[in-house]
């Protein structure tokens, strides 16, 4: 259960507007001006230091509850602005839209790459097949991983480089671009990091990627999922 000693407002308004400002393309001012409305005066500021703080707490109590992806992904890295330059955010889908993994980098290179697709097999296992964009880099990187197996001597998943293939997950970096529009330029890496965590979440709950184990909470929606995950 996550903690929340110490904050002045009630638990239930602090999750909303966490829910709010990664769901929907929203600024912060608008979810004060919103707040004030119904009666909380609650400064952007604040506002800003529980999506930060509680974002990426949500985000790794979901992994917990996540359903197995499919064996095919789709690979590719979209851009965000990070302290007015351009940075990459690299993100997996499978064949079905499901999110496999992301992660911000300041550099598009084999070393990014590497990282990536580490952080992604670690936390859904090998796929069967990869397919990417013509980037040099995210090859190297799956041919680092992609050894022949002890045992058969076969490479351990295919890559391929097919364009029309990675339609899927070009189109699934407009939901999250559409939320990150009205932030306008994060500050910081760290920043950027703690709150895409948060979009990408609300995002997995919305295409019903979490499975939570007890039978009175299969039939919650997003938001009520989103909610019970800090109660968890």
């Amino acid at each position: 259960m996550l903690s929340f000693s110490g904050r002045h407002y009630p638990v239930s308004i602090i999750l909303q507007c966490v829910r709010w400002y990664v769901s929907y393309a929203l600024s912060y001012r608008n979810i004060e001006e919103m707040m004030g409305e119904r009666g909380f005066k609650i400064d952007h500021a604040t506002l800003n230091r529980w999506v930060l703080h509680y974002a990426p707490l949500l985000e790794q109590k979901a992994k917990k509850y996540k359903r197995p992806v499919h064996g095919s992904w789709r690979m590719d890295e979209t851009y965000i602005k990070i302290k007015g330059k351009w940075r990459y955010l690299y993100r997996a889908v499978d064949k079905f839209g499901k999110t496999v993994d992301f992660m911000v980098s300041k550099r598009r290179d084999a070393a990014a790459a590497k990282k990536f697709f580490r952080k992604s097999f670690l936390g859904n296992g090998l796929p069967h097949r990869i397919n990417i964009d013509k980037s040099g880099a995210n090859k190297a990187a799956l041919e680092h991983f992609n050894r022949p197996s002890f045992i058969s001597g076969e490479p351990r998943f295919e890559v391929l480089q097919a364009k029309y293939l990675n339609n899927i997950v070009e189109q699934d970096h407009r939901h999250i671009k559409r939320i990150t529009r009205p932030m306008g330029c994060f500050r910081s890496m760290r920043n950027a990091a703690r709150t895409l965590a948060g979009i990408e979440l609300m995002n997995m709950i919305k295409k019903q990627q979490l499975n939570f184990t007890k039978h009175i909470d299969q039939n919650l929606t997003p938001p009520q999922q989103f909610y019970r995950l800090a109660s968890v």
